[in-house]
């Protein structure tokens, strides 16, 4: 059996460039850098950048495009794909890049967002007279039923 799956989580590094395939099919390309920290062999923490092109094709090419910035957080899914082909110079050239099948954006920062659908623009009176907003407030969390559970309700 063989399996050839990549998975990334990162921040583009460029906005996505959008072309069309002679038989009309969308196709967007980006960069997506990812950080790995580890300790060398004296015990002191390093940390390296990798950078991975992406491609994507189809409708979600163009969803991309419209919505991903540099900067944005995004999960790919996909295979790892090797091209090949002859440059004008007579050399042949070489790009790995991973094929998306499925990108999710991931949670948007306040510098990468720009202006998103439901985000309201204000203008710099309005934020001084603007109450603090409470970042954890906005997001979805579970709430738990404040009673005991019994397991012998459990009907498993």
């Amino acid at each position: 059996m063989y399996l050839n799956k990549a998975f990334l989580i990162g921040n583009l590094t460029r906005d996505p460039e959008l072309r069309s395939l002679p038989s009309g099919v969308q196709v967007a390309s980006f960069s997506v850098a990812t950080n790995r920290v580890f300790k060398d062999k004296n015990g002191a923490r390093q940390e390296a950048t990798d950078f991975h092109n992406v491609v994507v094709f189809g409708r979600q090419a163009e969803t991309v495009a419209q919505y991903l910035k540099k900067g944005s957080s995004v999960l790919v899914e996909g295979r790892i794909q090797t091209r090949s082909w002859d440059a004008q110079d007579g050399q042949k050239k070489y790009r790995t890049e991973i094929v998306a099948d499925r990108v999710q954006f991931g949670p948007r920062s306040g510098a990468a967002s720009g202006n998103r659908g439901g985000e309201a623009n204000t203008t710099s009176s309005d934020a001084a007279n603007a109450a603090p907003v409470d970042k954890a407030a906005g997001v979805d969390t579970i709430e738990y039923p404040s009673e005991e559970i019994n397991p012998d309700d459990i009907p498993f």
